[in-house]
């Protein structure tokens, strides 16, 4: 039964499904309605998460090249590595702090102002995660780590969302939908930076492109050939007698450096074609919800929803913030920390959002400048978060996005106040 709910609450489709049945139950929809808008929704997310694959194994690609190109070898961000090891000690404590963190997250949002019901199911067990294995570190065992753990997940489910609803409003042109990922503090960075360094007339959205290049201008097709350029050049780098031995199986190297530069485009095109499905559903669904249960509450959703408002943003973002990711290699030695080695994931993810966010706020200048800081904050945080994970986690993985360094490393210094 408990694998069961942990299953559940851990699948973002499913978790987002009920929502949406529960939604449209409230409103008192037809059979035909409900069974069709719930099953829409799980297949919006769904396609989001194909997509998402897609993007992670041609990235997996980039990252190994890179890795033979320039002999790097240290800590790799991977959330999902990191919790892989930790379930196996912790899973019990994770999956209550995730039930609790979300009727705390529910709770919020029923008595407060913050009106925000974080539905990003994956990005929760994550947070669980690091809470779990910071407060175990700490000395905080039994019933007292799941209450604290539990209350921070629970809180921070409604905060971020709040913090960051102004520029998400900037973004979409609307209040429908808020934004709940835990990369949350990189993209207020980013977001101020864009405002205070940025001049948010000149939009990454309207570069103009001459007529003869007029194709740029579709975004698929954009992000093929600047894909395609980054992996050309980091093939080369790696040498082509490397990359078709060990990666593409005697396929040669700068077709298949070309196939996977599409591939990713594919993945990002995918991962729009779902957003829009998701959100012409989920909105409508949550509805109910907001009217019956909640008054007036926003789904908080992953950051991909945010792509296809600023498409130009995603890839300056993400180049960016990888640009910040390399910087900082050669900065580690200086302060004493571990070489993170840049994670192709987070910059691609939170380095996209932080440049639509920088972008809302400071247009291109903003774009650029606010990501690349973003890039810094998911290079040191992981670093300095490392000695507060204890001996469970091996000194090859730490957690990636802004939030899990701050909440992780703030707790972590609390709990040892006490």
């Amino acid at each position: 039964m408990l694998e069961a709910l942990i299953d559940i609450i851990g699948n973002p489709s499913i978790l987002i499904g009920i929502f949406a049945f529960v939604g449209l139950i409230l409103q008192k929809k037809s059979l035909s309605e409900i069974v069709s808008g719930t099953l829409k929704t799980i297949m919006g997310f769904i396609m989001i998460g194909a997509g998402a694959n897609v993007i992670v194994s041609s990235l997996d690609i980039f990252g190994k090249m890179f890795n033979m190109a320039f002999h790097i070898t240290g800590v790799v961000t991977s959330n999902e590595a990191v919790v892989s090891i930790a379930q196996k000690t912790f899973g019990i404590q994770m999956a209550l702090i995730m039930v609790f963190g979300m009727i705390i997250n529910i709770f919020i949002a029923r008595f407060t102002k913050l009106k925000y019901i974080f539905l990003t199911g994956h990005h929760t067990l994550f947070m669980a995660c690091v809470l779990s294995l910071v407060l175990s570190t700490s000395g905080v065992k039994g019933i007292p780590l799941i209450a604290i753990g539990s209350i921070v997940v629970g809180v921070w489910m409604a905060i971020s969302p709040a913090l960051l609803q102004s520029t998400v409003r900037k973004v979409t042109g609307s209040d429908q939908i808020a934004l709940g990922h835990f990369g949350s503090i990189g993209f207020l960075i980013a977001a101020f930076i864009g405002k205070f360094l940025g001049d948010r007339k000149k939009t990454t959205e309207d570069i103009s492109v001459p007529k003869n290049l007029s194709f740029l201008s579709d975004g698929s097709v954009a992000v093929s050939l600047t894909m395609t350029i980054l992996f050309l050049v980091i093939a080369f780098f790696a040498g082509p007698a490397m990359v078709e031995k060990q990666l593409s199986n005697g396929t040669n190297f700068l077709v298949f450096s070309i196939i996977q530069a599409i591939t990713f485009a594919v993945g990002v095109h995918i991962v729009m074609a779902g957003v829009k499905l998701l959100i012409s559903e989920i909105v409508p669904a949550f509805k109910g919800i907001a009217e019956k249960l909640v008054p007036n509450a926003k789904p908080a959703l992953d950051c991909p929803t945010l792509f296809p408002y600023a498409p130009n943003a995603v890839i300056i973002g993400f180049i960016m913030s990888f640009l910040a990711g390399v910087l900082s290699m050669f900065l580690f030695p200086i302060f004493g920390l571990a070489m993170i080695v840049p994670g192709l994931v987070p910059h691609f993810f939170c380095g996209a959002t932080a440049g639509i966010f920088g972008n809302a706020t400071g247009g291109r200048r903003g774009a650029i400048l606010g990501s690349f800081a973003n890039g810094l904050c998911i290079s040191f945080l992981p670093a300095l978060l490392i000695p507060f994970l204890g001996n469970l986690i091996s000194k090859t993985t730490t957690f990636g996005d802004a939030d899990y360094g701050v909440i992780g490393i703030l707790i972590g210094y609390v709990m040892m106040l006490k």
